[in-house]
């Protein structure tokens, strides 16, 4: 019997209302129901200082960071939905890949963690685009880790109006774009593992 695939679930958001939250968790759903085995993570429960060298040198990974990582490391893909600030990913999320990014344990490589997994994303955000200009760059951002990013993506614009009260998207569209995300990474990584 095959193990079942295991997707890390996070949003670049700590906001309690984040519309990114409520893409993760629509994401989230749909690689369960694809057969995934689903950890659905909020990075607001992995606070972190911003990364230094310094800090590093004299005390190691923080452990939150180290929390994270293992989470990263148990993980054979990711779906992250990120909000965009100023045409790029946030802060939060740079901050924690960049903590996970880093080497824990005697010989282990930088980017060890991530280095040969899967990535799908995803974006919302209140503007026209979605938060589409942010997937590029997070898209860069990943493939330097080593991860391969899926080449479908789904941004969802207009994300102030864009959510019934239960947090399911209004648009089909764009509810079939999150799943589809979601089941591309299962079924990928499924027939990888096969």
């Amino acid at each position: 019997m095959t193990t079942k695939t295991k997707i890390l679930v996070f949003a670049g958001a700590t906001r309690e209302g984040s519309f990114n939250k409520k893409l993760a968790r629509l994401a989230a759903k749909a690689a369960g129901d694809a057969g995934a085995e689903v950890t659905l993570v909020d990075l607001k429960d992995y606070p972190m200082p911003l990364y230094d060298g310094d800090d590093e040198s004299a005390a190691g990974l923080p452990a939150k960071a180290l929390e994270f990582k293992k989470l990263v490391k148990e993980a054979d893909g990711f779906l992250i939905a990120s909000p965009e600030y100023n045409s790029g990913y946030s802060g939060v999320l740079k901050n924690t890949i960049d903590w996970a990014s880093r080497p824990s344990e005697a010989g282990e490589g930088s980017a060890a963690a991530f280095a040969g997994k899967y990535a799908g994303i995803m974006a919302a955000s209140p503007g026209a685009l979605g938060g589409l200009r942010g997937l590029y760059a997070l898209r860069e951002l990943l493939m330097n880790i080593n991860l391969t990013v899926l080449p479908r993506m789904q941004a969802v614009g207009g994300a102030g109006a864009a959510f019934n009260d239960d947090g399911t998207l209004k648009d089909e569209k764009f509810s079939k774009g999150v799943a589809g995300v979601a089941q591309d990474l299962v079924k990928t990584l499924q027939k990888l593992k096969a």
